[in-house]
């Protein structure tokens, strides 16, 4: 067991030596303004604030609530606040954009014409306005995480007084980071017509992600990064880019090794978002903790949770401050509960917790805890995409525990299998091409359906495109690898042969379900045969019917 300063001084050395390799010139998006203002709430505050930003191309009021004070001194310095600033009384309709680009509606007081109108058009003679300054009591955008450009204030003078130190900077044109890639190739939110998979549109606390002509599409100008997207989706249809996903596996893998080669002791990782200060993860931390800051701390998902203990780390640790949306916090609590039912379900300690503080003496009674729990061997995979990470880290940790090959069932996960009821399946292959990964297969020159289970993300669209709706889903993790990853047949049977020439053409059931369906209408009765023809020999048959008997078809 090596002492405090010999852990730290290791922790010192891993980290300095090791770096999450970046994009070099990583996607942006600019924002352009030109500091036109709109400030909102009562009008005595908001005048207040409009002498205070003088600097600004224009200032405009929108009285919404009612004036906070009658004194006289107070009313006397807001009649000489800002004389030649306007103010509008409309009732606000609607707020939409970001910096740069903000769109407000007000209730049009006109006798006639639109209900609404662009405050920005008639108030400054410009589309938009490009920040928006709130100091009503309740924010105007319903938003846990809020658009650039617009600062809530309320009634808190310490967030007014930074609101008025940042607004004249944001005069020019800027850039941000464009944090999420989509992939619409493997995204399970829509096919052929169904809604599959909305796990991404949940769990968004800035709205950004909407679902655009049934496309999946984030607006960049909104995205935060707080990566909740990306950490729910099932597929990796959505990934994170700063870092990319493969750079920060490969970064967690090199760290963990590093550590476990020059302490000699298993790591705890913790995860926590750049904005915490910097003192409270630098050497107060205990030498064991490696501190991996993101964006936001949903960046990391319970792929790189898992392989990082399969790696040889010792405990996951996530500190949530409160900072996080709570979105992100309900997010977080339910994949950290998966989580830790797979660990525990394989005999594993529950190794992920969710920690509110991180001063040595909060962790030093988990730390202790953990240092007790079983060594975990290094496993040697390499990160590739989400699934197949994910389930190398699981099989790896399984095999270091009790090595079940059961399954887990529960609700409401993107893991499980898929069950035909063959009897009944037609083979019609409609659930074939609508699955997003390529779970359900075809049997190739051979009239069958294939299922490989570790491929499916239970977004439900094959259920829905089965015209037999002979197809039901179950949710659960398969601990047994060689069954997971088998391609299994689900329904099998010779072809039909054409009863004319032999040519194999449809499938058994799909030909009996024809006769059964429609063999007894008056329209095929007669020539119920036919159904077992081929397309070329039906034709054939029907010319043939008609050059014996030419006024059959007539009668």
């Amino acid at each position: 067991m090596h002492s405090q300063p010999q852990l730290k001084q290791a922790r010192q050395s891993v980290m300095a030596q090791t770096r999450i390799i970046q994009n070099l010139i990583p996607p942006t998006v600019s924002y352009t303004t030109q500091g036109n203002v709109l400030i909102i709430g009562p009008e005595d505050l908001a005048r207040l604030a409009a002498a205070k930003l003088s600097s600004m191309a224009s200032r405009v009021v929108l009285a919404t609530d009612p004036i906070t004070s009658q004194d006289d001194a107070h009313l006397e310095a807001v009649m000489n606040a800002a004389p030649q600033v306007e103010s509008f009384y409309n009732p606000l309709h609607a707020i939409k954009g970001f910096l740069g680009q903000f769109q407000v509606l007000v209730e049009n007081e006109a006798a006639a014409g639109e209900k609404t109108v662009q405050l920005s058009q008639v108030a400054i003679r410009k589309p938009h306005f490009d920040i928006l300054l709130d100091l009503s009591l309740e924010p105007s955008l319903n938003l846990e995480m809020l658009p650039p450009g617009y600062f809530y204030v309320g009634r808190d003078d310490a967030r007014l007084a930074d609101a008025l130190e940042q607004i004249p900077e944001l005069i020019g044109e800027f850039d941000k980071p464009r944090y999420v890639k989509v992939n619409t190739d493997i995204c399970a939110h829509y096919r052929h017509g169904m809604t599959g998979c909305n796990r991404c549109l949940n769990f968004c606390p800035a709205d950004a992600i909407a679902s655009v002509d049934n496309v999946i599409e984030i607006d960049p100008y909104l995205c935060h990064g707080a990566g909740s997207c990306t950490n729910a989706c099932p597929t990796g249809a959505l990934s994170y880019d700063l870092p990319a996903p493969q750079s920060l596996h490969n970064y967690l893998q090199k760290l963990v090794g590093r550590y476990l080669e020059q302490a000699g002791e298993a790591p705890v990782i913790l995860f926590h978002d750049e904005n915490v200060a910097a003192e409270l993860v630098g050497d107060a931390l205990p030498g064991e903790i490696l501190p991996i800051a993101l964006e936001e701390i949903t960046v990391s998902a319970i792929d790189h949770w898992m392989s990082v203990l399969a790696w040889g780390a010792r405990q996951v640790l996530i500190y949530n401050t409160a900072a996080t949306a709570p979105t992100l916090t309900q997010m977080l609590q339910g994949e950290v509960a998966l989580a830790n039912r797979i660990l525990d379900e394989m005999g594993q300690p529950q190794r992920i917790v969710i920690v509110d503080a991180i001063e040595a003496e909060a962790l030093e009674p988990m730390l202790n805890i953990s240092s007790g729990w079983p060594v975990t061997v290094p496993a040697a995979f390499v990160a590739s995409d989400k699934r197949p990470t994910l389930y190398q880290a699981v099989d790896h940790l399984n095999s270091q525990a009790a090595a079940i090959d059961s399954c887990l069932t529960m609700s409401n996960i993107p893991y499980g299998s898929v069950s035909v009821a063959a009897d009944k399946c037609t083979l019609c292959l409609s659930c074939v091409a609508t699955c997003p990964t390529g779970a359900l297969k075809d049997g190739g020159d051979e009239p069958a359906l294939r299922f490989v289970e570790q491929d499916c993300v239970q977004c439900g669209l094959c259920e829905q495109a089965c015209p037999e709706k002979v197809i039901s889903l179950t949710p659960q993790v398969n601990f047994n690898r060689a069954s997971r990853q088998q391609l299994r047949v689900l329904k099998e049977e010779p072809p039909f042969e054409c009863i004319v020439c032999g040519t194999p053409f449809a499938t058994q059931s799909m030909v009996h379900r024809m006769l059964d369906m429609v063999g007894s209408h008056s329209a095929f009765n007669a020539n119920i045969e036919r159904l077992k023809m081929c397309g070329d020999c039906r034709v054939k048959d029907l010319f043939e019917d008609i050059l014996q008997d030419p006024e059959k078809q007539l009668r």
